[in-house]
């Protein structure tokens, strides 16, 4: 995998997402053979509610191991669907994934969050890159491309590797007791955690 998009997948899973990656999408061709039409580089769906580092049984004590992230903009009552490119650059995204097959074959596997036509939900992502409906059984969706990779800041739409990495090392230092036990094997975790854990002080120049 990427190491781009271990660090996005792993940024997401710690901050309460299901991710997919790595998604191809197939289509028909004009002669009649199929062929991957794009690769999706990561999928990702948050429901509501809070994320905690430790068992949530005791508020108490667990009330200080709450993960958040305000760059990614959740609300209660509000599920949060990303498509997502992951570039090493610049964050852009590529004109393959505002495909309309491509979205459409990507929201199907989601189809059922969504109370209204995925036809509406694929129209607004092609135009402005975002859409805000009704989920299935109350509540609202929202359903974004978000291009992952360097830009000058974080918005609805773009998250900086920098903002990634910053976000991650906080909370290792911040929850190092809770999170000490647990064994990071994906290659970008591993490696934050590696430094933080022998010394090392992990910045940006100029930042």
């Amino acid at each position: 995998m990427d190491i781009g998009v271990n660090l996005v997948e792993n940024y997401l899973r710690l901050t309460g997402y299901l991710t997919l990656t790595e998604f191809e999408v197939q289509g028909k061709a004009s002669d009649g053979h199929y062929e991957t039409l794009t690769d999706v580089d990561i999928v990702a769906l948050r429901t509501p509610g809070s994320v905690y580092v430790g068992d949530p049984h005791d508020e108490d004590d667990c009330g200080v191991l709450l993960i958040e992230d305000p760059v990614l903009m959740l609300e209660d009552n509000l599920v949060d669907v990303i498509v997502g490119e992951v570039k090493q650059g610049e964050a852009a995204i590529n004109p393959g994934l505002k495909d309309h097959r491509v979205l459409h074959a990507v929201l199907r596997r989601l189809d059922w969050l969504y109370e209204g036509d995925l036809d509406e939900v694929v129209e607004a992502l092609q135009k402005e890159w975002v859409h805000h409906g009704v989920a299935r059984g109350g509540g609202e969706i929202r359903t974004r491309i978000v291009a992952f990779g360097q830009a000058p800041e974080p918005s609805l739409n773009i998250i900086t590797h920098t903002h990634m990495v910053r976000t991650m090392l906080g909370f290792f230092e911040k929850f190092e007791d809770a999170m000490r036990p647990l064994q990071y094997k994906d290659p970008a975790p591993a490696l934050l955690r590696f430094l933080t854990k022998t010394g090392f002080e992990i910045y940006k120049p100029g930042a």
